[in-house]
């Protein structure tokens, strides 16, 4: 029987139960502390099985990053098995099992909160109840993320068909999706990260209500859609999510300027240079780089910063990211970052000072992510980076050979020298002036060829003196592709 209102079953359901010669779980793949956590909780007499994710890529045969634990123990009955733990949480109070570095999360058996009636809004901003096992499936978002494995039978349950779906390679909302999408809308994000991931397709209904409702993400909690967007932009696959996130007009909500710039480029943004970009960072992410949030924003930025929107719109792009709540440091840290961009793209002395900043790392590993796109050389970098000032000296040298030379008798001539800028009228001022001023001429003739070729010379050396190099330190406040330096 079938809640008519949000599409979750009001009677028990009989769950379809794998042996263990029906499914490929094996506690070999299973962390041994998280095995510990499970037996100990078992041993007391509760139920424990493990959930989510961990179980999903163990049935399609991938290495699960992390792995949950549900039980039906109550956070502090939980909390006085285990000494190394932690209660944490306020909607819902968790417990954090902590094996040095590592923390197993461990979370009792859930189900929706019954005091919001159906006439109101259906965002969820209550506090979630605790319940059974089978509650627990159904309240979850996906059915490829309700299965459970019990560690003692080696069974995998499965109350909401996450198994057939798997086969299918469907990504399915548990209950009706409409229902779904609009008390939690982040399930959007979420629907993307995991058809990306795990090379999915999202089920037609399940489409259908992400289009409709995907303006209800401005109502969402607005870390958990920055942090979803790092998630789905993340991963070895972020391309494909890059591509499902544009389908669905999602950036048009969430990052507006990219959405522009998207639209006004040449060709469908699956094969633009943003898409290119942020292929080649999964693959790094393939061999096992992690990236930082300001990586992600600067390869997902990089064209757009590098071009400029193509109709000369002028855009302050810290400004849209703050004001979607993107944190400060990953901003700042993205804007310096791409402004080293261009230095690394045509080396100077300027690139010579990047190499101290403390993001230069950060900037070279971008740099060699979009040097496809944006036509620079990863190995002219590594020549430069190894010794700069050899580097230098060799292209300056090759310029020298190059700059073209004077014609002189018989053919030969010597190279010509390349004049400071506005030396020829400042000569002609500084001339004018020493012909009218007293003592300035010879009884009204011009100075000698002598006298005008010392004042030249004086001229020349002062304004060499002058000149100071523009320090590298004084960046703009906010990143504005219009004035990006020139390398």
């Amino acid at each position: 029987m079938i809640d008519s209102g949000h599409g979750l079953p009001e009677a028990p359901t009989e769950p379809r139960v794998l042996e263990r010669s029906q499914h490929p779980v094996s506690r070999r793949d299973i962390d041994p502390r998280v095995l510990r956590v499970l037996y100990r909780l078992i041993d007391a007499g509760h139920v424990a099985y493990l959930v989510g994710g961990g179980v999903r890529d163990l049935m399609i045969g991938r290495k699960p990053k992390d792995f949950d634990v549900a039980t039906s123990a109550h956070p502090q009955e939980v909390r006085d098995l285990f000494r190394n733990s932690r209660l944490i949480g306020r909607r819902f109070r968790l417990v954090h099992v902590f094996f040095g570095q590592q923390n197993i999360e461990v979370a009792t058996f859930r189900r929706r909160a019954e005091d919001v009636p159906e006439s109101e809004d259906p965002l969820i901003r209550h506090d979630n109840t605790f319940g059974t096992p089978e509650e627990d499936a159904f309240r979850r978002d996906f059915t490829i993320n309700s299965l459970f494995y019990n560690p003692r039978t080696f069974h995998v349950i499965d109350y909401a068909g996450g198994v057939a779906d798997l086969q299918a390679r469907l990504i399915r909302t548990i209950g009706d999706p409409e229902v779904r999408m609009r008390e939690d809308p982040v399930r959007m994000l979420r629907a993307v990260r995991f058809a990306a991931k795990l090379g999915f397709e999202i089920e037609p209904a399940t489409r259908a209500a992400i289009e409709r409702h995907r303006e209800d993400l401005l109502n969402a909690s607005v870390p958990r859609v920055v942090e979803e967007i790092y998630r789905a932009l993340g991963i070895a696959s972020a391309a494909r999510a890059f591509e499902l996130m544009h389908e669905f007009a999602l950036f048009d909500l969430l990052l507006a300027p990219l959405a522009r710039f998207l639209r006004a480029g040449q060709g469908p943004a699956p094969q633009s240079a943003t898409a290119r970009n942020l292929a080649a960072m999964g693959r790094r992410i393939s061999a096992g780089m992690e990236p930082a949030h300001s990586v992600v924003l600067a390869c997902l930025f990089a064209d757009l910063g590098l071009r400029g929107m193509p109709d000369g719109e002028r855009i302050d792009l810290l400004a849209e990211l703050r004001l979607r709540g993107f944190a400060r440091g990953d901003t700042e840290r993205m804007r310096l970052v791409m402004e080293a961009l261009p230095y690394l793209i045509a080396p100077s002395r300027r690139t010579r000072r990047l190499i101290q900043r403390p993001y230069f790392d950060e900037a070279r590993a971008v740099f060699e992510i979009v040097a496809p796109t944006c036509g620079g050389e990863p190995q002219v970098l590594a020549n430069f980076v190894s010794d700069p000032e050899a580097w230098i000296e060799g292209r300056e040298a090759d310029q020298r050979r190059v700059e073209p030379r004077e014609s002189g008798p018989g053919g030969g001539g010597r190279r010509r020298r390349r004049g400071r800028r506005g030396g020829r009228s400042r000569r002609r001022r500084r001339s004018g002036a020493e012909a009218s001023a007293p003592g300035g001429s010879h009884n009204g003739e011009p100075p000698s060829r002598a006298e005008g070729e010392q004042t030249a010379q004086m001229h020349g050396e002062t304004a060499e003196s002058s000149a100071a190099p523009e320090p590298f330190e004084r960046l703009p406040d906010s990143f504005d592709p219009s004035s990006r330096p020139r390398g």
